[in-house]
């Protein structure tokens, strides 16, 4: 399978850290928070997060204190579609093919709930045809852009009627902001941001393009390890459990898929050239490269991402593949990695080319 065609989205407004924060401090919900939970708001957006702005669908950013279930599924059925379109539509631009070339749309959300999907909002006005497959993909979280486009790989390699595959992964992570005393919450609220992105996939590479060749994916899900990262629901509205053990988990996983893919390839670490992590977060990123032994190079385009960006969930990894490669990393060998929810760990291996 090949990545013929990447696209990014995100919303209009970017917010620094600190506008965010005074947003926070002026309102009156602010004032009903712990001590420790005002803390915990200050130090991590004034702190070294690794983050400096975030893309928010909130217009005015104080549109955050409103939070009930109702305004919540609205907030993301308001935007998921539009920020899932324009990511597919920049997506066929760079793999110049149109829309109605698309055999199979497959979604990742876990931000919001919709029935019909999110696909029957593409499929009407991206336009593609009706008789298009639509898969929708929901509960895998962070780590769901790559078990997404293994789906698509196995539509490919069915070599029936499915030629072209669209894979969108969006995220409206404000659909389930909110404040209270629970750190979890807290801690999410300042690092995560929406934004979408899509990849078109094809069996065969295109001829004197860029190719960027999928090797296959390996993947693991730890149940035991559920409730360290997952998202609950209380009076209605998604509550992100975030637990400190995290980042440590997520180096763990992803050091074990790691050396088992490059076992069964008969590689060394040292033949990777190229590394697309998703963003995670700062403490995930120091984890990874303490776990696994990663310079500042290595983590280059995620720690870019994550900066402008924060963590969009499952749309990240996509946005940091998207950095590498219209920054001309070095062709080669490239190690794509995704974690999240679950526990879930997922990696694979690309082959990068350019045209000569």
């Amino acid at each position: 399978m090949y990545i013929i065609g990447l696209g990014t989205a995100t919303p209009a407004q970017r917010y620094t850290q600190d506008e965010c924060l005074q947003a926070l401090a002026a309102s009156d919900l602010y004032q009903t928070l712990s001590v420790r939970s005002k803390t915990i708001l200050r130090k991590v957006l004034n702190g070294t997060s690794g983050i400096a702005t975030r893309h928010l669908v909130l217009n005015p950013l104080n549109e955050f204190i409103q939070f009930n279930p109702d305004a919540l599924h609205k907030r993301f059925l308001q935007n998921a579609p539009t920020l899932a379109i324009k990511a597919a539509r920049r997506a066929l631009a760079n793999a110049n093919v149109d829309a109605h070339q698309i055999d199979a749309v497959i979604i990742s959300t876990c931000t919001g709930y919709v029935c019909p999907g999110l696909t029957s909002y593409v499929i009407e006005l991206l336009p593609l045809n009706k008789n298009v497959l639509a898969l929708d993909m929901v509960g895998q979280g962070c780590g769901a852009a790559l078990p997404n486009l293994q789906t698509a790989e196995a539509l490919l390699a069915s070599k029936g009627r499915y030629n072209t595959v669209l894979s969108i992964c969006v995220e409206v992570c404000t659909a389930a902001f909110y404040l209270d005393d629970d750190p979890g919450v807290l801690i999410s609220a300042c690092l995560f941001g929406d934004g979408a992105a899509a990849a078109v996939l094809q069996r065969d590479p295109q001829t004197g393009q860029r190719s960027v060749r999928w090797e296959g994916c390996h993947s693991i899900t730890d149940p035991e390890q559920r409730d360290q990262l997952r998202f609950d629901q209380r009076q209605g509205m998604l509550r992100n459990i975030l637990m400190p053990p995290v980042p440590q988990l997520a180096a763990e996983y992803a050091e074990e898929i790691l050396n088992s893919t490059l076992a069964e390839r008969r590689m060394k670490q040292e033949d990777i050239g190229v590394w697309i992590w998703h963003t995670g977060g700062r403490d995930v990123l120091n984890a990874l490269a303490q776990r696994i032994g990663l310079t500042e190079t290595d983590l280059r385009w995620s720690r870019e991402i994550l900066s402008e960006y924060g963590n969009m969930s499952s749309p990240s990894v996509l946005f940091v593949l998207q950095q590498a490669l219209n920054n001309k990393a070095p062709a080669g060998w490239w190690w794509l990695a995704s974690f999240g929810a679950g526990f879930s760990s997922h990696g694979t291996l690309l082959n990068v080319n350019y045209p000569t």
